[in-house]
C-alpha cells in the first residue's frame, strides 16, 4: 500500500513539473501578444492624429513673387567721392554745409565716412549740371544702440545749391524715418506727390545701407540695397536739380549717421 502511495506521489510530481514550464511559456506568449496589440493600437492613433493635423493645416498654394533688381548705373563718371584722400578729422572739400563736415573712420568698417551733424544740410561744393538721365549711389551707416535714436535722414534734389537753410521738407526726396523703425517716405513738393511705404530699418543698425537713384527726365526710381522703394514722376520737365542730403533733426543716446562712397554717373547715350 505504501509503495502504491509513493508511486502515485512521484507521478503527480512529474506531471506538475511538466505542466508548470508549459504554463509559464503560455503566459509569456500571451503577454507578448498583448504588448503587440497595444503597440498597433498606439501606432494607429498616432497615424490618425497625424492625418488629422494634415487635414486641418493644408499646405499653402500661394504663389511666390520674385522681384528682380533692374537698377543700372551710368557709364560716365560725373563725381566720385569716398573721402580716401581726406585726413581723418578734417572737413571735406567735396561738400558744403550749414553745419559741420568731419571725415571719420568706423571701427570694424572699412573706408572713411562723412559724419552728418544734426540740423545740417549738405550739398556738393561744385555745382553739377546733370544730364537728363543719370544715377546716384552712396552708402549710409548708422552707429546706434537702436535706429529709432535717429530722427530722420533726408536725401534728394532741390532747385538751388544754397546751404543757407536746413532742408527737410522741400524738393523731391527720400526720407528715412528711423524713429518709426520701418517708415519711408518719397515726396515731391514740385508736383505735390507723397508716397509712404514700410521697410525694415532696424536691420541697418551698425551696418551699411546702399542707396541707388535712377533719374530719367521727370521720373526717379529709388532703391535700398536691391529693393525698389519707388519708381514714379517726381519732377516737372523744367525742374532744376541739385543733390542734397540732410542729417537728422535730432540724435539720441550718442547715435550718429555717416555717409560715403558717392558715385554720380551719366550715360553716353541718353
Amino acid at each position: 500500500m505504501k509503495k502504491h502511495t509513493l508511486l502515485l506521489s512521484l507521478v503527480v510530481a512529474a506531471i506538475i513539473t511538466t505542466i508548470n514550464p508549459a504554463h509559464a511559456q503560455f503566459g509569456s506568449l500571451l503577454q507578448k501578444a498583448k504588448d503587440k496589440a497595444a503597440q498597433k493600437a498606439s501606432d494607429a492613433m498616432d497615424k490618425k492624429a497625424s492625418t488629422s493635423t494634415d487635414q486641418t493645416t493644408p499646405k499653402s498654394n500661394k504663389a511666390t513673387i520674385r522681384e528682380g533688381f533692374d537698377f543700372v548705373p551710368g557709364d560716365t563718371v560725373l563725381l566720385a567721392e569716398d573721402f580716401a584722400n581726406a585726413a581723418t578729422g578734417a572737413s571735406t572739400h567735396t561738400f558744403k554745409t550749414n553745419g559741420s563736415a568731419s571725415v571719420v573712420t568706423i571701427d570694424g568698417q572699412g573706408g572713411k565716412w562723412l559724419a552728418l551733424a544734426d540740423n545740417a544740410t549738405y550739398k556738393f561744393t561744385k555745382q553739377i549740371f546733370y544730364p537728363r538721365h543719370f544715377t546716384v549711389e552712396f552708402d549710409i551707416f548708422t552707429a546706434v544702440d537702436v535706429v529709432k535714436d535717429i530722427y530722420p535722414i533726408t536725401v534728394g534734389f532741390v532747385n538751388d545749391n544754397s546751404i543757407k537753410d536746413y532742408n527737410s521738407g522741400t524738393g523731391a526726396y527720400l526720407q528715412l524715418k528711423y524713429y518709426n523703425n520701418d517708415d519711408i517716405e518719397v515726396y515731391s513738393s514740385f508736383i505735390s506727390k507723397n508716397l509712404n511705404t514700410r521697410f525694415d530699418l532696424t536691420a541697418y543698425a551698425n551696418r551699411p545701407m546702399h542707396i541707388s537713384m535712377n533719374v530719367d527726365g521727370d521720373r526717379m526710381a529709388v532703391y535700398i540695397d536691391k529693393t525698389k522703394i519707388a519708381d514714379t514722376q517726381l519732377f516737372l520737365p523744367t525742374t532744376a536739380k541739385n543733390f542734397f542730403i540732410s542729417g537728422p533733426m535730432q540724435y539720441h543716446n550718442g547715435a550718429k549717421a555717416l555717409v560715403s562712397n558717392f558715385r554720380i554717373m551719366g550715360f553716353k547715350k541718353s
